[in-house]
């Protein structure tokens, strides 16, 4: 038999918090209605909105409960990276590097979107919206291949991967099986993870941690009062507009993290 559930959630704390929380928002969203569009992560969006929130609030939201039950179950079995401590991993570099893969990943996307706009004018990636835990998943996914490339990554139970391989057999396999699984958002999350596996982005501690967070709340705070997602009374920024520049809207769907073309319904997920 294998330990009770209680024991396995006091040894993977934070995969453990973060499951619970894109559960509750996956909740909440599907309680009040919102859709992938409400909360996605979209270059006309972010880039030409300034909705930079939406870099927070895409990665830990979950439309479809199939795209949440799998990323949840690869999150669990890699929680696994909490109890390497004795390999320079453990608790607090899981936390660390969370809020790194967050970041950089919604980051590298946008990257991504920008050059395949301005370098070869695919404009459908100014206005495809994505949402979804995906990129982190693949990054701790990479960060476990390099560093413990003996454990094997366990999905739902039944299926078991060799951790080395599984990066790249996941985003194969999800590219076929799942048409609308975002390459890129995956893609983003793998380069990362082999940046933090190689130590080309290191150095990260509590200082470090709790300042980039500072700075994640505060960005995220004042983008949503300055785009006017939120009502924040205690926040006055001076709204600029121009009234040359045509508005940006949004289209509310329910589909999974997701890559959405207004008026036709193509998405993504992540």
């Amino acid at each position: 038999m294998g330990k009770p559930l209680i024991y396995e959630i006091l040894e993977k704390p934070a995969s453990s918090s973060v499951i619970g929380i894109c559960s509750l928002i996956w909740y909440l969203i599907q309680k009040r209605g919102i859709g992938y569009a409400d909360v996605g992560l979209s270059y006309e969006a972010v880039m030409e909105g300034g909705q930079y929130w939406r870099i927070i609030t895409s990665a830990f939201s979950h439309i479809s409960v199939v795209h949440l039950v799998f990323n949840m179950s690869a999150l669990w079995s890699l929680g696994a990276v909490e109890q390497l401590g004795h390999l320079g991993l453990g608790v607090e570099y899981y936390l660390h590097y969370t809020i790194v893969l967050v970041v950089l990943s919604g980051l590298l996307v946008l990257g991504i979107y920008h050059m395949m706009i301005q370098r070869f004018k695919v404009e459908y990636f100014r206005r495809v919206t994505a949402v979804g835990y995906s990129c982190v998943v693949f990054g701790w996914m990479t960060i476990l291949a390099a560093k413990q490339p003996s454990s094997k990554l366990n999905l739902f139970g039944i299926l078991s991967l060799p951790i080395s391989f599984a990066p790249f057999e996941s985003l194969i396999f999800t590219s076929i099986m799942v048409p609308q699984a975002s390459f890129i958002g995956h893609l983003s999350g793998i380069i990362v993870g082999y940046s933090i596996a190689w130590g080309l982005i290191h150095g990260m501690n509590n200082y470090w941690a709790i300042t980039m967070l500072g700075w994640i709340v505060l960005v995220f705070v004042f983008s949503l009062k300055r785009t006017g997602s939120m009502e924040l009374r205690f926040i006055e920024i001076e709204p600029v507009t121009d009234p040359s520049l045509p508005s940006v809207g949004v289209v509310s769907s329910r589909i999974g993290r997701v890559d959405v073309l207004p008026g036709r319904g193509v998405a993504d997920f992540v």
